[in-house]
């Protein structure tokens, strides 16, 4: 993994590390159906079946928003290098940073896959219906000028209810995946930790776990960590 940050002495760098993540196929059942399923077909992505530019996971906090992004560099190593930026906000306010993050990259590493998938996490000032410039910049590298002929995918998390996401970060045509990861249900929650199905009732009104939260009753979860 990448991760890029703009350093006050250096400018924009770039420094990498290796990571430890899970399977795809060993973490599935940590999510609610509808989320897994919706993960299964992002997971599949090819650089043949590439046909939008942004990726948005948004849920809240602790439903493994994190874990699936690592998992999914996993699952793409072959075809796509995977960076982490750490300054999200100062990588769309000052131009120069991002064309180095997205032109510059280029010419560093002759070996490095085609594609490159760009992650920023938490960024819920960013795709808000009120943002101005910054997120212009980031639909110009998604889908616009500055993204013509770049082999640049930008993943996204948030927190932020979709009501309140520009409507043009989930226009169609410029989200290769767009995934609401809820919290699990009680039967889910119960299967996870393997104590079978929940009582009769217990899925209608009953509170939802997120997935941190199914964690501290149980400290035996198939994943790293919750993001």
């Amino acid at each position: 993994m990448g991760f890029w940050h703009r350093s006050p002495r250096r400018g924009p760098h770039r420094a990498s590390r290796r990571l430890a993540t899970a399977l795809w196929t060993d973490i599935r059942a940590n999510y609610p159906s509808a989320a897994a399923a919706a993960l299964d077909r992002l997971m599949a992505v090819t650089p043949d079946t590439v046909h939008g530019h942004l990726i948005l996971l948004h849920g809240v906090a602790g439903t493994g928003k994190t874990t699936a992004l690592r998992t999914l560099a996993r699952e793409w190593r072959s075809w796509c290098q995977a960076d982490c930026v750490l300054d999200p906000e100062t990588l769309f306010s000052e131009p120069g940073y991002l064309m180095d993050v997205a032109i510059g990259y280029d010419d560093e590493d002759e070996d490095a896959p085609p594609w490159r998938l760009l992650l920023l996490e938490d960024c819920d000032e960013l795709i808000r219906s009120q943002a101005g410039q910054p997120l212009s910049r980031l639909l110009n590298l998604t889908d616009g000028m500055l993204g013509q002929g770049r082999k640049v995918l930008v993943a996204i998390t948030t927190n932020e209810d979709l009501r309140q996401l520009h409507p043009a970060v989930v226009r169609p045509g410029r989200c290769l995946a767009h995934v609401e990861i809820g919290p699990l249900a009680p039967a889910e929650a119960s299967t996870l930790l393997g104590r079978g199905p929940a009582p009769d009732g217990a899925a209608e009104g009953a509170p939802a776990g997120a997935l941190a939260d199914v964690g501290q009753v149980d400290h035996v979860v198939r994943q790293p960590g919750a993001g």
